[in-house]
């Protein structure tokens, strides 16, 4: 009995040490935000030119420990990833008024204001850890705002070293020391603590769905991010062999780990064949039936959840994971299906180069099928269409229930703003549907309060 009671004390005490550290990097980040609030916008752009600048140069050191310590997706296009959160976001908000009047409207005599929200919680996924980082601190240090990181548990030394380089280069130019921060040892009981904290402006949740949940629950304003599960239709207008090409340098970039990727493609019959036959000119490897079942034995665990064993693998290892001999060049493995379930993994979610390949008999069907992929996982997130016709484009964007309806463009890099006009992001929201407390790519403007000063116009 005695030990048992020693053992509950134990536990209680290490609960309470994580959350009293979680707690004091939440005081420190709030009193280095409280002098930041005061700088003006010289200063601001100042700060953020030089961690984009800093960040830029670790990019590929960065993307090199972020793949040694999760195992994830490659160090090149983890490199990519990295210089477009460091360059692509930087470009898109440097010129951003963020603080003081930013917005005038003389014919309604409206003057708005940019207001600091004050400490961001933010989560960051094992899958895009030191990306996600860079990203995030860019748009909180460009609104003033200060930053605590809950990481995921296998990518904390990404995480932290990411981390400790955008404060170093902020503090270089000028700004408080503290505005970012990272629980090193992360815990349930921490990333809880510094949601549900009293100081807490505003969590941004990337990562699992039990996750994002709780941060919607914790009683703090959240903006989190569900799971993708993007389809891509191709009509009988298409450029098919282009629509391949972009298809497959979608899913096989980072090995699939970026969420707007590609997770099935939807065909009408009558380009079936030359879908085939693109897939097979650019190395993907198109599975037997028996090939199919064996492969989606290894796709989800026993409770439903994606296999981690799987996540950001090339198309080769998964292969040989499942027992599956395939060319060593093979890019994606594609498996033929047609029911949307649960239990079918190629109508679900599958964040590495695998894909379903789904057959319509004409375009109604396909606008169905791609909302039945959706509402079964990811509604709200991204589908890709591969089309020639205007009026295929516009009743796309219609009728599919999903916030980014991406045209002819490699789902990966338009779902994120690379290769579209979208806000450049990772971290994107669903909308209502999916969950989500907005449906847009995340952004400056996402991390702003607005103050309004409006003159009386009008005599009631």
């Amino acid at each position: 009995m005695m030990n048992q009671q020693s053992k509950t004390t134990e536990k209680a005490v290490t609960t309470a040490e994580k959350a009293t550290t979680v707690e004091a990097l939440i005081e420190m980040a709030k009193k280095a935000q409280e002098q930041y609030a005061d700088f003006s916008q010289n200063q601001v752009d100042a700060i953020v030119k030089n961690v984009s600048e800093k960040l830029t140069i670790a990019a590929e050191s960065l993307a090199e420990l972020a793949h040694t310590e999760t195992g994830f997706g490659n160090v090149a296009d983890k490199t990519t990833k990295n210089l477009f959160a460091s360059e692509g976001v930087y470009h898109q908000l440097k010129d951003e008024k963020t603080v003081g009047i930013i917005h005038k409207d003389d014919v309604n005599q409206v003057v708005e204001y940019a207001i600091p929200m004050g400490v961001v919680a933010a989560l960051v996924p094992m899958t895009n850890p030191t990306s996600t980082v860079i990203f995030k601190s860019l748009i909180a240090l460009k609104t003033r705002n200060a930053i605590v990181f809950s990481p995921h548990p296998h990518a904390v030394k990404a995480i932290s070293e990411t981390a400790r380089l955008v404060n170093e280069a902020a503090v270089q130019a000028g700004a408080p020391d503290g505005l970012i921060q990272v629980i090193e040892k992360p815990s349930l009981e921490g990333t809880q603590t510094l949601m549900k904290h009293i100081d807490t402006a505003l969590i941004l949740a990337t990562g699992g769905g039990q996750m994002v949940k709780a941060a919607y629950s914790s009683g703090n304003p959240a903006i989190g991010v569900g799971p993708g599960n993007g389809p891509a239709l191709i009509d009988d207008s298409a450029d098919v062999d282009a629509a391949i090409q972009k298809i497959i340098k979608s899913k096989t970039f980072d090995y699939g780990t970026i969420c707007s990727s590609e997770q099935s493609i939807i065909t009408l019959a009558t380009v079936k064949a030359a879908v085939k036959e693109a897939l097979i000119e650019n190395n993907a490897y198109l599975l037997s039936k028996a090939e199919s079942d064996q492969l989606a034995t290894i796709l989800l665990r026993e409770n439903g959840m994606m296999n981690p064993q799987i996540v950001g693998q090339s198309a080769y290892h998964v292969a040989q994971l499942a027992g599956i001999t395939v060319p060593q060049e093979t890019s994606v493995l594609v498996a033929e299906s047609d029911e949307v379930s649960q239990t079918n993994p190629y109508s679900r979610e599958k964040l590495t180069p695998v894909l379903g390949l789904f057959t319509v008999s004409d375009w109604s069907q396909g606008i169905a099928k791609c909302n039945a992929i959706l509402r079964n996982e990811g509604a709200g997130h991204t589908a890709a269409l591969h089309t020639k016709r205007l009026d295929h484009a516009e009743e796309f964007g219609e009728k599919i229930v999903a916030s980014r309806l991406l045209v002819n463009t490699p789902s990966t890099f338009g779902g994120i703003g690379a290769s579209t006009g979208l806000a450049p992001s990772l971290t994107l929201g669903c909308g209502a549907i999916g969950g989500s407390s907005i449906s847009d790519n995340v952004e400056v403007k996402h991390l702003l309060n607005i103050k309004r000063l409006a003159y009386h116009v009008t005599d009631i």
